[in-house]
């Protein structure tokens, strides 16, 4: 898409404004992927630290940790009154950390999916999705619905704690591990790090959205496409690290659930503390309510037979939701540019991708269940 200005006269001054511009997002992401780092490992560290198991360091610390990114977005581009670019980042970090980040890990090696995650992890993600898309119905999320998510949050993580004292967790865990390397640490240093970490974040999701906003307004662009696209791979990046970097370690549990993890977090914490904290709540658009948010919905409920088929994401699956994601963002360029294939590459989704898929995935559940359940 060409850049347009009103006079050439100001055709340096203009681009070395953009120059600014692109460099402060670069340099925002850069410093949101570094205060994630730094958040992550004091926090998690402390953590073990004060006796805590390495399953509800994951569960919980490593999980909000890599969803620390959305939440200084969030938060901050409430603030500004850019609720698209709030709701955007939620909503297209989720879409990415399934389709993407899954289909990625899926396509390395073949993901083992614990039972936790089957019958407890995924349905909540499940039922999330689909109590925030009822929420969002209206055109708003307001204080009362931000705060109702926020305490859904707490009883989760209440619950992971709860079932981790009682040795409920064990099966979750694998054989996934995080290493207490900083054992001979004062706690004080692991304190000081989670500290610097957050500020890092806050001072880095602020620069970001000043860029994103920036470029999307000079590019023609809406706040809930640079959201869904540029801010939520570049928030979902922490998830991308630790996700691939878990499962070329061989601990490809830990791999799915720090997505399915920050995926709930995102809805439960992030969204809802967004909307309890900006001074209006959030607004949704229409094109979020009839699109963004199903989509959302619908990767979540997609989850469900591929994580039932034999406790295990293969490689074709894997490939499905990378593909899926590359037309999902294909779909979105073509719709900001308004472009004339958008129709038709709407109708062939419609028409033969889409059930193809569903007939595929069917088939597959169906076999599943009968080499579970075979006939006398």
């Amino acid at each position: 898409m060409a850049w347009r200005w009103c006079s050439p006269a100001f055709a340096t001054s203009a681009t070395e404004v953009d120059l600014l511009v692109v460099l402060k997002l670069v340099a925002g992401l850069a410093m949101l992927l570094g205060g994630a780092e730094l958040l992550v490992r004091g926090a998690s560290r402390l953590a073990l630290r004060w006796g805590m198991a390495p399953l509800v360091v994951g569960l919980t610390v490593v999980a909000f940790g890599t969803s620390a990114p959305e939440l200084a977005i969030g938060i901050g581009a409430a603030f500004k009154g850019e609720a698209d670019i709030a709701l955007g980042n939620v909503v297209g970090s989720n879409i990415a950390n399934v389709l993407l980040i899954l289909g990625i890990c899926a396509l390395v090696s073949p993901l083992v999916v614990r039972r936790q995650l089957i019958w407890l992890d995924v349905p909540v993600m499940v039922a999330v999705s689909l109590g925030v898309l009822a929420m969002s119905l209206d055109g708003e999320l307001v204080r009362g619905e931000g705060i109702a998510l926020v305490a859904l949050g707490v009883a989760y993580v209440g619950g992971l704690l709860w079932m981790a004292r009682r040795g409920n967790g064990d099966d979750a865990a694998g054989d996934a591990e995080v290493p207490d390397a900083g054992a001979d640490v004062p706690a004080w240093r692991h304190l000081l790090v989670l500290v610097a970490g957050l500020a890092v974040l806050v001072l880095g999701s602020q620069w970001l959205v000043d860029g994103a906003v920036s470029i999307a307004t000079a590019m023609g662009v809406s706040e809930l496409v640079i959201g869904l696209t540029v801010v939520a791979i570049g928030t979902s990046l922490p998830e991308i690290a630790t996700s691939v970097l878990a499962v070329m370690r061989g601990e490809r549990d830990m791999a799915v659930g720090n997505i399915v993890g920050s995926n709930v977090f995102n809805l439960l914490f992030v969204l809802g503390a967004t909307a309890a904290m900006a001074p209006d709540g959030i607004a949704v658009g229409a094109a979020a309510v009839r699109f963004d948010l199903p989509v959302m919905t619908a990767v979540a409920l997609a989850c469900m037979p591929i994580f039932f088929t034999g406790h295990c994401i293969q490689r074709w699956e894997g490939g499905l939701f990378l593909g899926y994601y590359l037309a999902y963002l294909a779909y979105l360029l073509l719709d900001a540019a308004d472009h004339d294939a958008l129709p038709a590459f709407s109708a062939m989704m419609m028409a033969f991708v889409v059930p193809l898929t569903v007939i595929t995935l069917a088939v597959v559940t169906l076999r599943a269940w009968r080499a579970r359940h075979p006939r006398p």
